[in-house]
């Protein structure tokens, strides 16, 4: 369909040169809606996640470390690890994701 739309437009007169550039915005655009929009999506989620962060909440570290916060100090989070009750420091950035009580 879209190979087809610009066939037609190469088809078309050249006087106007808004037509040489539809296909480039075309592009443009669906590289916008496909990649971008929900890349911005992803970037607030996981920024919302990180600030909602709190004591009792069980994460996994970009490590691979699954751990319950047992303390919030600024940017640093201190994660009780079983089976040992092992504390751990990491940063807040290094949290990739939060268990939720259906997976544990």
């Amino acid at each position: 369909m879209v190979l087809g739309f610009l066939l037609l437009l190469q088809a078309a007169p050249q006087g106007n040169p808004l037509l040489q550039f539809l296909p480039l915005i075309l592009i443009f655009g669906i590289f916008y809606f496909l990649l971008f929009l929900p890349m911005q999506r992803q970037k607030k989620a996981q920024k919302k996640m990180l600030e909602e962060l709190q004591n009792g909440v069980v994460v996994v570290t970009s490590g691979g470390i699954i751990g319950t916060i047992s303390g919030v100090d600024g940017d640093t989070l201190t994660l009780r690890v079983k089976p040992d009750n092992v504390r751990l420091q990491v940063a807040r950035s290094a949290v990739t994701s939060v268990v939720s009580e259906e997976n544990k």
